[in-house]
Formats: C-alpha cells, sequence, structure tokens
C-alpha cells in the first residue's frame, strides 16, 4: 500500500495539495476532517452514514476513478442542496490507490 495525492478544494475557494494513507481504511470526508479543510461541524455530521450530505463534494477531475455510486448515496443526492451533476458524498469515497489524483471542491454548508 502506498500513500495518494488529492487536490480538494475548499469552501473558500483555496486549494490544498493533500496525501492520504491507503491502508488506513479511510474515506475523503475523514481526509478532509483530519486536514482542517472545513469547519468543526459543517462536515461528516451523520459521522459517515450517507444520511446528511454534509461531504458532498463536486469531482473536478477523475471521476472515472471512483467506483459506481450506491443506491443509498444517490438517494441521500436526491435530498441535497447545492447537488450537481459531478456531485458526489466524501464519506463514500474510499481512500485506494485507484483515485490518486483525485480533484474535489467541497460543496457549500446548507
Amino acid at each position: 500500500m502506498q500513500d495518494i495525492n488529492l487536490k480538494i478544494t475548499d469552501r473558500n475557494g483555496q486549494t490544498h495539495e493533500v496525501v492520504a494513507p491507503t491502508d488506513m481504511s479511510m474515506n475523503l470526508m475523514e481526509v478532509i476532517r483530519s486536514y482542517e479543510l472545513a469547519e468543526e461541524g459543517t462536515i461528516g455530521v451523520c459521522g459517515g452514514m450517507a444520511m446528511c450530505a454534509s461531504c458532498q463534494v463536486y469531482v473536478m477531475d477523475g471521476a472515472e476513478k471512483l467506483v459506481e455510486m450506491g443506491d443509498e448515496e444517490d438517494a441521500m443526492l436526491a435530498e441535497a442542496f447545492h447537488v450537481q451533476d459531478n456531485s458526489r458524498l466524501g464519506c463514500q469515497i474510499h481512500i485506494t490507490e485507484e483515485i490518486d489524483g483525485l480533484e474535489v471542491q467541497i460543496a457549500p454548508y446548507p
């Protein structure tokens, strides 16, 4: 296993190049929280259960690297605010070698 590189644009428009480990069973929401790229209490409100959409991101580059969206994620995004065609839930994007180079922007918090 190896670390991967991600580009994450925060809600203020600043882009951060971060390194994420692939051997800790993390998801993108947890990486965003660990790097403190969103204000505490505004991301991962439901704890990563795909029930709140506070970790919604827009996939700017690398969407083809992601696994297909599951039913729970699709249903949550159908009810969320600020949804775009490239929206995904960060808690449903698992940190694996396959997503190295992924670029996302954190969606506005409702």
